[in-house]
């Protein structure tokens, strides 16, 4: 009974991180070239879980699908953001989080589904 909806949340869950991870290391590459150091600190794409005067400047570089893309990563993301908040490196600072989302998202959930199924 419970099921489908736990594993619905799951797929769902694990595609947004998967997708949003995705659309930040397309930007990083396309970029990679022409940042500095001290722009990098300043790039609203940067944060898991951002501040609001990121939260808007992200809002003001993208559109409306990836802002809702991004949106569901800072939600999903933000109980593992504050394990990496000391790393200088963007991608362990959106690496880390994204790859303990899918494991407690996509494995743990999916694993509940399947748990589910087995006592009702």
């Amino acid at each position: 009974m419970l099921e489908g909806p736990i594993r619905a949340v799951s797929v769902l869950l694990s595609l947004a991180i998967l997708v949003g991870f995705a659309l930040f290391a397309i930007d990083e590459t396309r970029e990679a070239s022409r940042e500095t150091a001290a722009a990098v600190a300043d790039r609203p794409s940067v944060a898991v879980d951002p501040s609001p005067q990121q939260e808007r400047a992200r809002e003001a570089a993208h559109g409306t699908v990836r802002e809702l893309v991004d949106d569901v990563n800072d939600v999903a993301l933000a109980p593992f953001a504050s394990i990496v908040d000391g790393s200088d490196d963007r991608w362990v600072r959106r690496g880390v989080p994204a790859l303990l989302g899918l494991l407690v998202y996509g494995y743990g959930l999916a694993t509940l589904a399947r748990f589910s199924r087995g006592r009702a």
